[in-house]
Order: structure tokens, then C-alpha cells, then sequence
């Protein structure tokens, strides 16, 4: 009865402006799945329903005849498949812990350690925000080139750190921290190092969740590298061998749909690990209602 009653009095406070922005919400919510859901169905059809027109949403007759294909022609090629996964697992989780690790640093030591330059290095990370990402290709591939990082995992690596969205967001968060507490852990003996992973680190974990679902998702799905720093095809990442793939036209089309599905269900798992502490950046930015 008590439930009952709850209900009721929530739906009394239901007004037709509030069902309205639901159904807007709802409907949104729909739409903007849809391309998720047409992907997921597509990996599971035969050949004779993806050169169907017109097409259908749905798969009639799901088959894994796709996936089967998908590594048969992987493991046709020079490289084995395991490479290429290697590859793509290697340089995105060694990206994604440098990134945090270097966001964190940097920002603590801008915002509370107030060591020189601080307010120079802050503009000029706020500058570097301007600048559009190819814009800075040619720059970036020079200094990989004299640095000697060619046919380098660190070619993949050290260019995915120079990202100052990143940093800038980290900051942010670090720059909220109350002062006294920075201040109270070194008048007990904690070094910078202590205070930054014993109190700022996990302060801050929504904004490193969000980073990390974002570097993710870059590095993982960053095929360019491979083309513009590697030559060694034993040094390409997943992303590479399966756009050779997708590209192959309608002889490789059920390939094709299953690559677009394995690529990209690593990223769809890693944000509905981090969603709640994205939602929680979300809040302190301002960006959810």
C-alpha cells in the first residue's frame, strides 16, 4: 500500500510539459541508437540479405558465417591476427596510462604546487585547444622522424599524449580541490608525490574515468598511425588490417559488417565500465541538466 501510494503521488507531480520533454527524450534516446543496433544486426547477416535491396533492419536468419570469413581472411594475410591485436592492446593501454599519468602531474603541479612558468604552461595548454589536430600532422611526424621513433610502438604512443583536451579537463578538476588540504598533508610530513595519489588522484577519479574513455577510444580506434608512422606491417594495429578489409567491396561485405562490429564493442564496453563517473564529470562541468 505504501508503494502504491508513493507512485500516485509521484504521478500527480507529473505535468504535460514534463510527459512531453519524456517523450522528446525517449524518442531521441531511439533514434540515436538505431545506428548501434543496425550495426550489431548486420554482423549477423548472410551475404544474400546485406546485398538485399532494399535493405531490411532486422537479420532473418542470423548466421556467424561473417565472423568466420573475418578470420579466415586475417589469417590468410602475412600477419596473424594475434599481431594486430597485440599491437592495438599494447599502444592503447600504455597511451591511456601515460595520459593519466601526465594530465594528473601536470595539472596538480600547475594548479597546487604553483611552480614557475605555471601560468604560461596553463595559456599555452588553453592555446594549444585552438589548433585543429591535422594542423599539427606534419610537425608531429618530423619529430617522430628525427627522434628516431619510426616503425616504433612509440610512434603510436608519444603523439596520442600530445592531447590537451585532456589535460585541460584534468586541470579543471584539480583546480576545485580545497587548498587547506594540500596544505594540512604537508604540514604532516606527506611529500607532493603522497598528496598527489593519496588525495588528489582519487578526488578527481570522475575526470580521469572520462579521460580514459576518451583516450581509449581515440587510440583504439586510430588506424592513421599505422599508415603514417609504421611501414613494418608486423607493427600495424588491428584498426589498419581491418580497414584493408572493409575496403574490399561486396566480395568482403559480410567481413566487412563483422570487423565494424568487433572494432567497436571494445569501446562500448570500456564506457559502460565508466559511465557512472562520466556522469559525474558531466554534473561538475555543467553539461548535464
Amino acid at each position: 500500500m505504501k508503494l502504491l501510494e508513493k507512485v500516485r503521488r509521484k504521478l500527480k507531480k507529473v505535468t504535460p510539459g514534463w510527459v512531453i520533454v519524456y517523450i522528446l527524450m525517449i524518442t531521441l534516446a531511439v533514434i540515436t541508437s538505431l545506428p548501434l543496433v543496425y550495426m550489431v544486426v548486420t554482423a549477423f547477416k548472410p551475404i544474400e540479405e546485406l546485398l538485399r535491396f532494399p535493405p531490411r533492419f532486422f537479420v532473418r536468419r542470423p548466421t556467424l558465417t561473417n565472423f568466420s570469413d573475418l578470420f579466415t581472411t586475417l589469417d590468410s594475410q602475412t600477419v596473424p591476427f594475434t599481431r594486430y591485436l597485440f599491437n592495438s592492446v599494447f599502444t592503447t593501454v600504455i597511451s591511456v596510462v601515460l595520459t593519466l599519468l601526465i594530465c594528473s602531474m601536470g595539472a596538480y603541479a600547475i594548479e597546487k604546487v604553483r611552480m614557475k612558468g605555471s601560468k604560461f604552461f596553463s595559456g599555452l595548454i588553453v592555446s594549444a585547444l585552438m589548433f585543429s589536430p591535422p594542423a599539427a600532422q606534419i610537425p608531429i611526424y618530423m619529430i617522430v622522424a628525427r627522434t628516431g621513433m619510426l616503425n616504433t610502438y612509440w610512434a603510436l604512443i608519444v603523439p596520442a599524449l600530445a592531447t590537451p583536451m585532456y589535460f585541460f579537463l584534468i586541470k579543471q578538476f584539480v583546480s576545485q580541490l580545497p587548498e587547506p588540504l594540500m596544505e594540512s598533508a604537508r604540514l604532516d610530513g606527506a611529500s607532493e608525490f603522497r598528496i598527489l595519489f593519496s588525495i588528489v588522484v582519487p578526488a578527481i577519479k570522475p575526470a580521469l574515468a572520462t579521460v580514459t574513455v576518451f583516450a581509449f577510444i581515440a587510440n583504439w580506434n586510430n588506424a592513421g598511425g599505422s599508415v603514417i608512422y609504421i611501414t613494418d606491417q608486423a607493427m600495424k594495429t588491428l584498426p589498419y588490417a581491418l580497414s584493408t578489409i572493409t575496403s574490399g567491396g561486396l566480395a568482403r561485405a559480410g567481413a566487412a559488417a563483422a570487423a565494424s562490429l568487433l572494432i567497436t564493442l571494445p569501446t562500448i564496453i570500456v564506457y559502460l565500465v565508466m559511465q557512472g563517473q562520466v556522469m559525474k564529470t558531466m554534473m561538475f562541468a555543467g553539461i548535464k541538466g
